[in-house]
């Protein structure tokens, strides 16, 4: 197995030849050959669909040019086989939240190679489709995240039915976190044994939390899962949406690289995480909008703020559909010739 790839050296913390970028939501309805794709099929059928998920995954690295290619699914995916209905609307709907003792009783852990067959089979299409060009990123929703579209039922702004049950009813929340982060943990796994060769943990929702509720509520299982799914040349990415008051607590969960959004400065995350840790980011997706010579500007000013060694370029959160194509590649070739400024060796 390659392992050389400069993606996979920045999250070592290693020299590079020049910063390595790939972008959350890469692959998806900014470009026009995955909306030809999404023409032929609804959200879920193409999540389900190794051959068609393989080729959206490529996309992304054939048009824009960036050095790694991440597994297209959604967190959602390993949820429905617990148990749970769900429906996209286009936003994810379950049409059967979880409330009570009942029915966190009902939900199942799941047997990735039986219940989610079709992830595995896209994770060994992409090896070897992608094979001495790019490294494959898996991924997987943590408890706290996955657990948070499970009670409300889908999206929130406030959490309350969420925070309701954290604070109302523990015991009850406990082990509904337990149940979910073990199908993580499988999850993961499973994936990582289909050939991975990198996995980010996505905690989409914690930063909504005070530090205090972080702490208690969500690091223990978010530390449970990094540590269980660690596996030899495989580093785990652990990002946090809105994480600028809890970096050192988003640390100490664990994971090899810290993503970071862009409410914080580079520079500042690297200094709150500990330089043993690659960092992660983190441009404002909506830079990409902008003018080119903008764009261009922030991201030089953003690789020069994290420093010469472990550094991966990312938004602080997906693309957003009206990107301009031209202006993603256009930032990645702006990642590669400023990264070069900290290039290394003849």
């Amino acid at each position: 197995m390659t392992t050389d790839y400069r993606f996979l050296k920045a999250c070592r913390n290693e020299p590079v030849d020049t910063t390595p970028v790939w972008l959350m939501r890469q692959a998806g309805r900014y470009l026009p050959e995955y909306r030809a794709v999404r023409e032929k099929v609804d959200f879920l059928g193409l999540c389900k669909s190794p051959e068609l998920c393989t080729e959206v995954s490529i996309q992304p690295v054939d048009i824009v040019g960036v050095d790694a290619a991440i597994l297209f699914s959604d967190i959602l995916v390993p949820v429905e086989p617990m148990g749970m209905k769900l429906d996209f609307t286009p936003a994810p709907v379950f049409q059967n939240p979880v409330r009570t003792q009942a029915d966190v009783d009902a939900l199942r852990v799941i047997d990735p190679q039986a219940d989610v067959p079709f992830v595995m089979e896209t994770v060994r299409m992409l090896r070897r489709e992608l094979e001495g060009r790019v490294p494959l990123i898996g991924f997987s929703g943590a408890p706290f995240t996955l657990v948070s579209y499970m009670v409300e039922g889908g999206g929130s702004r406030n959490f309350a039915r969420l925070k309701s049950m954290m604070w109302g009813a523990p015991a009850l929340y406990r082990e509904l976190m337990e149940k979910v982060s073990e199908t993580v943990i499988r999850y993961v796994k499973a994936q990582t044994a289909a050939g991975v060769q990198a996995v980010q943990i996505f905690d989409t929702w914690a930063g909504m939390l005070s530090p205090a509720d972080y702490l208690n509520y969500v690091l223990p299982y978010t530390m449970r899962v990094i540590q269980a799914v660690k596996a030899p040349g495989v580093p785990v990415i652990n990002f946090v949406g809105n994480s600028q008051g809890i970096m050192p607590l988003v640390a100490q969960a664990g994971g090899d690289v810290i993503g970071v959004d862009w409410r914080i400065d580079i520079a500042e995350a690297r200094r709150q995480v500990g330089m043993d840790k690659a960092v992660q980011g983190n441009l404002d997706p909506v830079a990409l909008l902008a003018p080119p010579a903008e764009t261009d500007r922030r991201v030089r000013d953003i690789i020069n703020a994290a420093g010469d060694t472990g550094h991966v370029f990312n938004l602080g959160h997906g693309v957003i559909p009206q990107t301009p194509v031209d202006h993603v590649r256009a930032m990645v070739e702006s990642v590669h010739e400023h990264g070069s400024s900290h290039r290394v060796g003849p």
